[in-house]
């Protein structure tokens, strides 16, 4: 995953990423900025998730993204 066009097309794939995880508001969506760091942290923050499993999560959702 190249987190660079995720970073790129962020206000796009902000909606997108706001149905995937409902927990997160528009704030954090907008701090994290399409930044892979910070929306792993606050996926596992916000779900009680470990840092390998939001990983995993984050990661897999945008590979399945057609970017």
């Amino acid at each position: 995953m190249n987190w660079d066009i995720v970073e790129g097309n962020w206000k796009q794939l902000k909606g997108s990423a706001k149905e995937q995880w409902g927990k997160l508001t528009d704030d954090d969506l907008d701090v994290a900025a399409g930044k892979r760091d910070k929306l792993v942290g606050l996926v596992q923050e916000k779900y009680g998730k470990a840092k390998d499993e939001a990983e995993r999560e984050v990661d897999g959702y945008f590979r399945d993204r057609e970017l």
